[in-house]
C-alpha cells in the first residue's frame, strides 16, 4: 500500500518543472557544497571511479560532467564481429525477449504499444511488429554514455514528448505503459543485422538527452512529435560498432527493438541482471 502510495505521490509531481531546476542545477560551476555533493555520490551510490578516465572528482567543474564522465578506453570491450551484438550501456536488464505483434513486455500484468513507443507514426513501428527488444535500465551510479551495438547508419530520429515518470524498478512494474509514455529519443539505423532502433526514454531529473550528430534533443522538450530524416543527403551518419551514439545526463532507460531477423539471446541473460557496456547481448 505504501509502494503504491509514494507512486501515486510522485505521478502528481511537476515532472517538467523539477526537471527544469535540475538541469540548472547539474550544470551550475556555483552549486553550493559542490564538492561534497560529489563526494556523497560517489559514496553513495557506490561509483567506480577507478574506472573513470578521470578520477579526481575536482576535476569536474559542474555534476552533469561527473554524470557523464568518460571511462578509461580498457575498462569495457567490444566484440568487432559481425555475429555478435553487445550491450550499449551500463545498467540493468529489465526484460527481453520477443514483440508479439504489436506489444512489448513492460512487467507483470503490463505490455505496452510498439505503435505508441514510436511516437504513433506507423513506418517507424512496421519494421519491428513481431520483432525482438531489450529494455535496459540505468541506475544512478552508472556510466551515462550509451555506445552502438551494432555497426550502423542512421535514417532517422524521432523526439516524442511526454511524462517523465520514474523507471525505476517499482515504477516499472506499477504505472502501465510507462515507455511510451515517457518523454523519449528514437534513433533508428540500418545495419546489416536489419532494423535497429534505441530508444532513450526520460524520467523524472533526467529530461535531457542527447546525440552525438545533434547534440542535446531535449530540453526544450516540445509539445508535439519531431521525426528528422536523415535517409538521404551527402552527409550520412554511419556509426562503428562501440561508438559513442548519445548520453542520458544522468541515468535512465533504453529500449532497444530488432525487426524480425534471426537472433540468440545469450544464455546467460536474466531479467534484472547487472550488465556492462560490451557484453555480448545476442548472436546474429
Amino acid at each position: 500500500m505504501l509502494k503504491k502510495i509514494k507512486i501515486l505521490l510522485v505521478t502528481c509531481l511537476p515532472h517538467h518543472f523539477l526537471s527544469k531546476i535540475m538541469y540548472k542545477i547539474t550544470r551550475s560551476e556555483k552549486t553550493p557544497f559542490l564538492r561534497r555533493i560529489k563526494a556523497w555520490y560517489a559514496k553513495h551510490f557506490e561509483v567506480k571511479l577507478n574506472e573513470a578516465e578521470e578520477e579526481n572528482l575536482d576535476a569536474y567543474p559542474t555534476m552533469n560532467q561527473f554524470f557523464t564522465r568518460a571511462l578509461k578506453p580498457e575498462a569495457r570491450q567490444f566484440d568487432l564481429s559481425e555475429s555478435k551484438l553487445c550491450c550499449p550501456v551500463d545498467g540493468a536488464i529489465s526484460q527481453f525477449g520477443n514483440i508479439d505483434n504489436d506489444q512489448i513486455f513492460q512487467a507483470k500484468k503490463h505490455n505496452y504499444s510498439l505503435f505508441q513507443l514510436m511516437g504513433g507514426l506507423d513506418r517507424a513501428a512496421k519494421p519491428f511488429i513481431n520483432g525482438k527488444f531489450i529494455t535496459i535500465y540505468l541506475s544512478p551510479k552508472d556510466y551515462h554514455r550509451i555506445h552502438m551495438p551494432y555497426s550502423g547508419k542512421l535514417t532517422e530520429m524521432i523526439h516524442v514528448p511526454g511524462r517523465l515518470f520514474s523507471v525505476a524498478p517499482d515504477y516499472v512494474e506499477n504505472v502501465p505503459g510507462l515507455f511510451a509514455r515517457n518523454e523519449r529519443v528514437i534513433s533508428i539505423f540500418e545495419t546489416s543485422m536489419g532494423p535497429v532502433a534505441m530508444i532513450l526514454v526520460g524520467a523524472i531529473f533526467v529530461s535531457s538527452m542527447e546525440t552525438v550528430w545533434s547534440g542535446v534533443v531535449t530540453p526544450p522538450n516540445g509539445k508535439r512529435v519531431v521525426a528528422t530524416d536523415y535517409s538521404r543527403g551527402k552527409n550520412s551518419i554511419l556509426l562503428d560498432k562501440g561508438a559513442e551514439m548519445g548520453r542520458f545526463n544522468m541515468g535512465s532507460t533504453i529500449v532497444m527493438l530488432f525487426g524480425n531477423q534471426t537472433m540468440q539471446w545469450s544464455n546467460d541473460l536474466v531479467p534484472h541482471q547487472p550488465i556492462e557496456m560490451g557484453k555480448i547481448l545476442a548472436t546474429v
